[in-house]
């Protein structure tokens, strides 16, 4: 069983430690903490409370009296005190099992619930030691070791590169294996750590290939970097890279802030998403070598959007869009290779149509905006380590047929001229090849992404995402207005894909 022992001199320890677990913990993890009075159980509960809070000044009152204390926060916290409970069967009028399924819970006096504790709960002594106290931690094998080792690494890192006594909180954790911390220096500096172990192969799933490497993503923090001194290097405002653990996976990077190119209910800003196209025009100005250094005589060779990729991309609406249109019947042979044989064509025509870096994910989520810079630094980009050679429409698609907020028609439209207008200003520039590009690139995008949602749904339980199809199939549907989709809106049409009703439902 996995061992974790500190020695917390004073407080500020104690509440780092707070820290430092509510990083770890996930819903479903049961902590028992155990101790004498006045050993620290309550001070340690409090702190990785008002860690998942976000918030210092949090009231976390002692549940010595009403037993259990629930906090509604990023995942729910259940703080129960058993000191005074009478008999271990209060325990289900307490919630005790509706808590284990809901959210985190933390149990001091833990041997007063018996047989109710769960078996795989996570063991917290705290005993004095000298002028401290000592904790031990006892867990089995498992996630919680894993996610407990990987935050005692990166406070080591922190440590180690003049980062001691600095404040953590989670910031965000994306879909893939990347967790972002804001980290907060004692003397108030902000910045942001980012936490990409490096990612491990997956089995393979075609021509010998896991899903990373048949879609070219990021395996490790190599990419990152290279790209965002690429960025930077063009006067874009990437985050500068200030500590690096490349073979661990840790950056401490800058923090851009948290102000995006949303409004307070969540519609886009005009003027903003404005200047994150100009700003992707500007990055489409030169074209970047295909090999980038990282240092140390490191080089990332960033790769190409090839058939391969665009293929495997599109066939997400052929093994999950489909199937879930028809109640789990899925495409004929013949309706398949008819799919197929449609995508050859359309990538096809893109030969000879312009490429360069493409950043993939160039949305609201990745876009932040700095309004005390001028000019492209207002516009932050981050979540780049994706990023590919490919046709230059893509992230014109991305921003503006932005899959997870509603860009309205007129300021679509907007977009996609003010980018045309400022390629055009640099020197010569095909609007007919670009907008034939768009259409194709639209499409295959929002092929991906209206499977996407399904795969999302149905195999990993994140049926929240099914709110976006209205719009990605708006998108797919303004993608068949150009000739070169004809095809591909037929064979749609025959599968039943109910684009056409999107519009209706803009709003929900």
């Amino acid at each position: 069983m996995p061992i974790f022992t500190y020695f917390l001199d004073n407080e500020d320890a104690t509440a780092a430690l707070g820290e430092d677990l509510a990083l770890t913990v996930r819903p479903g993890d049961c902590l028992a903490l155990s101790g004498d009075l006045g050993a620290g159980k309550s001070a340690l509960s409090r702190a990785m409370i008002r860690a998942v809070a976000g918030d210092d000044d949090l009231e976390v009152p002692s549940p010595t009296f009403t037993l259990v204390q629930a906090y509604e926060l990023r995942y729910p916290i259940f703080h129960f005190d058993l000191y005074r409970l009478a008999d271990e069967s209060e325990l289900a009028e307490l919630g005790l099992d509706e808590a284990l399924a809901r959210g985190v819970v933390l149990v001091e006096w833990p041997d007063k619930a018996g047989a109710s504790l769960p078996g795989d709960a996570i063991r917290v002594d705290i005993v004095h030691e000298g002028e401290g106290r000592r904790l031990t931690i006892a867990c089995g094998e498992g996630r919680f070791a894993e996610r407990l080792g990987r935050v005692n690494a990166i406070r080591a890192f922190m440590d180690e590169n003049g980062y001691r006594g600095a404040r953590r909180r989670f910031l965000i954790g994306d879909s893939s294996f990347r967790a972002y911390e804001r980290v907060r220096t004692a003397d108030g500096r902000p910045f942001v750590l980012m936490d990409s172990a490096a990612r491990p192969n997956g089995p393979p799933i075609r021509d010998g290939k896991p899903y990373s490497q048949l879609v070219h993503l990021a395996e490790n923090v190599r990419p990152f970097i290279a790209i965002g001194r690429y960025l930077k290097g063009m006067g874009l405002s990437a985050p500068a890279i200030y500590e690096t653990d490349i073979d661990r996976g840790i950056l401490m990077i800058e923090d851009l802030g948290s102000l995006g190119v949303l409004d307070v209910r969540g519609r886009p800003i005009a003027e903003r998403y404005e200047a994150a196209m100009r700003c992707v025009a500007d990055m489409h100005r030169q074209q970047p070598p295909l090999r980038l250094p990282v240092g140390n005589g490191e080089y990332h060779t960033l790769p190409s959007f090839d058939r391969e990729t665009l293929k495997f991309e599109a066939e997400v609406l052929l093994d999950w869009h489909i199937p879930w249109l028809r109640g789990g019947e899925k495409a004929s042979a013949a309706e398949a290779r008819g799919y197929l044989e449609i995508w050859d064509h359309l990538i096809d025509e893109l030969d000879g149509l312009e490429t360069n870096l493409v950043l993939r994910d160039y949305h609201s989520p990745n876009i932040l905006w700095l309004p005390e810079r001028q000019g492209f630094d207002r516009v932050g980009i981050i979540d780049f380590q994706d990023a590919i050679i490919g046709p230059t429409s893509y992230d014109v698609v991305s921003l503006a047929q932005d899959a997870r907020v509603t860009v309205e028609r007129p300021l679509m439209e907007r977009l996609i001229e003010i980018y045309m207008q400022a390629r055009e200003a640099q020197g010569p520039f095909d609007r007919k090849a670009f907008l034939k590009s768009f259409a194709i690139m639209s499409a295959e995008r929002a092929c991906r992404l209206n499977g996407l949602w399904v795969r999302l749904w149905q195999r990993d339980g994140m049926e929240s995402y099914m709110r976006h199809m209205p719009r990605t199939l708006w998108h797919l549907s303004m993608a068949f207005e150009h000739e070169v989709n004809a095809p591909l809106h037929d064979w749609c049409r025959r599968m039943g894909v109910k684009f056409e009703d999107a519009p209706q439902a803009l709003t929900a």
